[in-house]
């Protein structure tokens, strides 16, 4: 058995009374429980035959080459595919996994790109959308993380420090046949037909380890539902940031001049939508391939399949939860440059129209003057004494009338004040 290198290829042993962490990939499945094999995309290339070889072995299924390539792309976008043996789904996280453990990442990866430092709002510049590639087995999950691990690690600590919420007394054991249902619970009667007692025993019967996944299929959907909550954590915080800009953008008296970080965040949240597309597209076809299941027969394996279900439709609605929060930010940045352009033009037409009524004011006068300024002889009150007063005075007088008929029709008013 060869050890793996620590912190490239993690693997954990998961079942009802717990969940430990191996050293090495087993060389036999565990009697009870399965298996979660983790690595990232870089060593999943490195040691692609040593982890075909224990696919082989513990699901007797290895990956097809299209599959392997899947997981091996960082530029993929979130898809589902399927086979006859295991189920596929690559999944784009929407941001780094530290904001769970409290560290704040610096470098934003945006649709597979380069990290790169943005100049848009600082929480934009936080999300990363680097793919994680699920290979879904029966009793064996193969996850395919980028780099740096973080939702990997984030939800191996929650798994290890887990409880089970099963006690010895309800929990049963896997070899051991299932217990006797009361009869006025469990059998079908002309009252209690057997429809109604199989709903009543998945609503009430327990659940032995609820609190750790039951089957691969139920770890990976706990996966995606974290790395989809670790975005709806940060909405918020996006909210806050693209308000101040759009308190920005509306103010009177401010210029805005930040132009291109305004346009990087527009293009991010365009591309972030496009991103949760496909993500829903991808979950979606998960739930209807989970419809086309065929039905166990005992009420145990029925119960964990009817929560699954209930869990791939809760990822589904977290989902879409994001897809309407990146629509209705990406909705205001645009409806709040379009007020600031409404604005602009306001107060352009504002400053045209005073300098209009400005210029009517002064266009009497300027006649006036001009008049008295012509080269004739024989001009009225040019040879008298107060000639000069009087001119002076009828050019106060329009001046002032023509200033109070403006501003009494608010020409000279702005409209911010009405």
């Amino acid at each position: 058995m060869t050890r793996e290198p620590s912190g490239t290829v993690r693997i954990f042993h998961i079942q009802a009374q717990g969940a430990r962490e191996l050293d090495a990939i087993p060389q036999r499945m565990p009697a009870q429980g399965f298996v979660w094999i983790a690595c990232t995309r870089a060593t999943f290339a490195e040691r692609l035959p040593v982890l075909q070889s224990a696919l082989q072995t513990l699901a007797g299924q290895q990956l097809v080459d299209l599959h392997v390539s899947d997981l091996l792309n960082a530029q993929l976008p979130s898809h589902y595919d399927y086979t006859s043996q295991y189920d596929v789904l690559v999944f784009r996280r929407l941001s780094a996994t530290q904001c769970d453990t409290g560290e704040v990442p610096s470098l934003a990866s945006l649709a597979g790109l380069a990290a790169a430092k943005r100049t848009g709002p600082p929480v934009l510049r936080r999300i990363d959308t680097s793919p994680v590639g699920f290979a879904v087995f029966d009793q064996v999950l193969l996850s395919v993380h980028p780099d740096d691990c973080t939702v990997r690690d984030a939800f191996a600590a929650r798994l290890l420090t887990a409880n089970p919420t099963a006690t010895p007394a309800t929990t049963t054991p896997a070899s051991a046949p299932p217990p006797v249902p009361e009869p006025s619970a469990a059998i079908a009667t002309p009252e209690n037909p057997p429809s109604e007692t199989l709903a009543r025993e998945l609503r009430t019967g327990p659940v032995p380890g609820s609190r750790l996944p039951t089957s691969p299929a139920d770890l990976m959907l706990r996966v995606v539902n974290l790395i989809v909550d670790n975005y709806l954590d940060l909405r918020r915080e996006l909210s806050r940031q693209l308000d101040h800009w759009q308190a920005e953008l509306l103010k009177p008296r401010g210029r805005f001049a930040n132009w291109s970080a305004l346009l990087d965040a527009r293009l991010t949240l365009h591309q972030l939508d496009e991103i949760c597309e496909d993500q829903r597209a991808a979950v979606q076809d998960w739930v209807d391939t989970l419809e086309t299941w065929a039905l166990p027969d005992n009420v145990a394996a029925l119960r964990e399949l009817d929560l699954l279900k209930v869990r791939s439709r809760d990822v589904l609605e977290h989902i879409e939860r994001v897809v309407h929060h990146v629509r209705r930010l990406e909705q205001s940045t645009e409806t709040a440059v379009q007020m600031h352009f409404s604005v602009q033009s306001n107060r352009t037409n504002d400053i045209m129209r005073t300098l209009t009524a400005l210029t009517a004011v002064f266009l009497p006068l300027n006649l006036i003057a001009g008049i008295f300024g012509m080269n004739f002889e024989f001009i009225p009150l040019v040879h008298k004494q107060d000639g000069f007063w009087w001119a002076m005075g009828s050019m106060t007088v329009i001046a002032i009338a023509l200033v109070a008929l403006f501003w009494r029709k608010r020409y000279l008013a702005r409209t911010g004040q009405h």
